[in-house]
C-alpha cells in the first residue's frame, strides 16, 4: 500500500511517500480501506518527535473508509483514535495509545485498529467530514459534556475560534442549546465563528478582553464554562462566574500554570483536565448528533496523500479555519 511515512523527525519536508506492506489480518482487529484522513495538531508533535514514536512510522489518528475484509466488508466506518482505553471512564488506562503514535496510522491506503475503535460513518457526512470527525468530535464531547458537565441553557466561552476543536465545539454546543461566545485575534475568524453558531465573539488580543468576556455572560457574572484548548488558563479563570468550570486540553500558548490561589478558591472555580475521549464518549457523541442533527467538522482544505507536506505546512501556518484532510484513493 502507499503511505506517507516518517523515517526521521523534523519539519513537514521529512515525509516520504512510499510503498509498505498491507496490514496482515488478525483476530480482534479490523482493517479499513481509507477514503480520507484528518490532520490534527497532534500529528505535528509526532512528526517533531515529541512522543518518541518508533521510526519509521505512518502518522495519522483520524480516518474514515470501508471495512476491507470479514463479515463487515464494505461497511462505511469512522475510526476512533483512542486505543486500549481500559475499563474506567475517569481516565485512560496505562496501556492507552493514540493511533499513529506507536503504530502505523491513517496517512496510508489501509490502517488496522482494534474492533472497538470502529463506528458506523454518519450517512450524511462527506468522506472528508467523516475522516476529520472522530478525534475532534470525541475530544470536544468529552471536554464539554463528560468532563465539563455542560447543560442546555448554560453559557460557554471557546478560546481560539479557528482550530478544529474550537470550531467543532462552537457547532456542537450551539446545536445542544448552549449560548456560545468565541475568541480570536482575527476578525475573519471571528466572523467564521459567528457563521457556525457563536452568538458573540471577542478579540482576545485586546488588553481588557477578559473583562469584556465576563460582562458578556450571566448578567455580567461570567461564563458557566470555558473551553481552553490553547493554555491561557489564568485568563480563562477571569472569565468565569463564581462556581464556574474551566476545561483545559491544550498548551500551545503556555506549558505551565500560575494561578493566584486565593481568588481561585474563594470563587469556587474548577480547573478540569481532559484529552481524547473513550469508546463510551464516542457512543455519547453519536447519540447526541442523532438528537440535535448532524454536526460535521468544518473543512478548511483537502489535499492528496502525495501533498502531505503542503497539508502540514497549511496546518502549521494557522491561517485556516476548520479541519485539513487528506483524500486517499485506494
Amino acid at each position: 500500500m502507499q503511505a506517507a511515512i516518517l523515517s526521521s523527525y523534523g519539519g513537514p519536508d521529512v515525509f516520504d511517500i512510499t510503498e509498505i506492506p498491507d496490514p496482515t489480518p488478525k483476530p480482534g482487529w479490523t482493517t479499513v480501506r481509507l477514503k480520507s484522513a484528518g490532520l490534527n495538531w497532534h500529528d505535528t508533535l509526532v512528526r517533531d518527535g515529541v512522543y518518541s514514536s518508533p521510526l519509521p512510522i505512518v502518522p495519522g489518528a483520524d480516518g474514515a473508509g470501508t471495512v476491507a475484509s470479514g463479515a463487515r466488508t464494505g461497511e462505511e466506518v469512522i475510526i476512533l483514535p483512542s486505543m486500549f482505553w481500559g475499563g474506567s471512564q475517569a481516565a485512560p488506562a496505562p496501556a492507552f495509545e493514540i493511533l499513529g503514535d506507536h503504530r502505523n496510522g491513517t496517512y496510508a491506503q489501509f490502517v488496522q485498529v482494534p474492533d472497538d475503535c470502529i463506528f458506523p460513518k454518519p450517512s450524511d457526512m462527506t468522506w472528508a467530514q467523516a475522516g476529520a470527525f472522530s478525534l475532534v468530535g470525541v475530544t470536544v464531547f468529552r471536554a464539554l459534556f463528560t468532563r465539563g458537565r455542560l447543560r442546555k441553557g448554560e453559557s460557554l466561552l471557546v478560546l481560539g475560534a479557528s482550530g478544529g476543536v474550537a470550531s467543532f465545539a462552537i457547532q456542537l454546543a450551539s446545536a445542544a442549546g448552549v449560548t456560545v461566545t468565541a475568541t480570536s485575534a482575527d476578525e475573519k475568524k471571528r466572523e467564521g465563528a459567528r457563521s457556525i453558531g457563536a452568538a458573540t465573539t471577542l478579540d482576545h488580543s485586546a488588553t481588557d478582553w477578559t473583562s469584556q468576556a465576563k460582562a458578556a455572560a450571566n448578567k455580567g457574572e461570567g461564563f458557566d464554562l470555558v473551553l481552553d484548548a490553547v493554555g491561557r488558563v489564568a485568563e480563562s479563570l477571569e472569565c468565569l462566574r463564581p462556581g464556574g468550570r474551566c476545561v483545559v486540553l491544550g498548551a500551545n500558548a503556555s506549558n505551565s500554570l500560575e494561578v493566584p490561589l486565593r481568588p481561585f478558591f474563594f470563587a469556587q472555580h474548577e480547573i478540569i483536565g481532559t484529552t481524547m475521549g473513550s469508546p463510551k464518549d464516542m457512543n455519547g457523541l453519536l447519540r447526541l448528533i442523532d438528537q440535535v442533527g448532524t454536526v460535521a467538522p468544518i473543512i478548511d482544505s483537502s489535499y492528496g496523500l502525495e501533498q502531505v507536506v503542503e497539508a502540514h505546512e497549511r496546518l502549521e501556518s494557522g491561517v485556516g479555519f476548520g479541519k485539513i484532510t487528506l483524500d486517499i484513493e485506494s
